[in-house]
């Protein structure tokens, strides 16, 4: 019932800068939050950053400083800017959206699809 899209993934050299989109679309009434997590290979997927629909954002102490999350509420989309990449910030970057649906006003927490981001020279 919800669908999400991720965008922006790809390879980068050391230093660079990408961003990261994921748009949520279905029969959603209302989202309270929106996060980025990661998984890198061997390792456990992990937050890399939340928002939520008051603006609050919450990031990890390996990308604070060099991430800044954001969101479009008309849109429901979530951004996640990252600059001065490394090489240990490659990893399948998941997209999560939580909130209300409009059937039953049942809660729901999705995941995209995953979209891949390499940082190597």
């Amino acid at each position: 019932q919800v669908q999400l899209v991720e965008s922006g993934g790809g390879l980068v050299q050391p230093g660079e800068s990408l961003r990261l989109s994921c748009a949520a679309s279905g029969s959603i009434f209302s989202i309270y939050a929106m996060g980025w997590y990661r998984q890198a290979p061997g390792k456990q997927r992990e937050l890399v950053a939340v928002i939520t629909s008051g603006g609050s954002a919450d990031y990890a102490d390996s990308v604070k400083g060099r991430a800044t999350i954001s969101r479009d509420n008309a849109k429901n989309t979530v951004y996640l800017q990252m600059n001065g990449l490394k090489p240990e910030d490659t990893a399948v970057y998941y997209c999560n959206v939580r909130g209300v649906l409009v059937t039953a006003m049942a809660k729901f927490a999705s995941w995209g699809q995953g979209t891949q981001v390499t940082v190597s020279s």
